[in-house]
């Protein structure tokens, strides 16, 4: 069953990551050069459905894969080995995440204007920052401290 829910969790991440990364790199350039929110906003709609789908199953595969490492949750807390350190960073990312993500539906999205792309575009490139890290400190599960 863990292979099976790895895998999965790898694909969620794979459309999460990839999909901030096409923006972030691909459009955002265009959108921002021509103020363009309908480009934005037609992306947004677009991705959000597969977006946040991923997310919530990044989420859940994540949480069961953490359970699976170290059955005891408060253990995830504790910071005192590599893989306990590594959960603690995850849910730290997830929580940036989530705030940033709040943030940007909440203050921005329903103000956006050609005047506001740019502080959109912050939110953008930070999520896509959050979910590359989130990537390697993945990848990290499986190939070890980086020194």
């Amino acid at each position: 069953m863990y292979k099976y829910v790895l895998v999965l969790h790898i694909l969620s991440a794979t459309v999460w990551t990839g999909g901030h990364l096409v923006l972030a790199l691909a459009l955002l350039p265009k959108i921002l050069r021509e103020r363009s929110v309908a480009d934005l906003l037609a992306f947004e709609s677009a991705y959000e459905k597969w977006g946040m789908s991923a997310l919530v199953i990044q989420v859940l595969s994540g949480l069961w894969l953490a359970h699976t490492l170290m059955p005891d949750i408060s253990t995830w807390f504790a910071a005192d080995n590599f893989i306990t350190r590594l959960i603690l960073l995850k849910l730290t990312l997830l929580a940036l995440t989530l705030a940033v993500a709040m943030d940007a539906r909440l203050r921005v999205i329903p103000k956006l204007s050609a005047d506001t792309l740019p502080t959109m575009a912050l939110r953008i490139r930070l999520i896509t920052l959050l979910s590359v890290a989130f990537v390697i400190v993945g990848a990290t599960f499986r190939t070890g401290p980086w020194m």
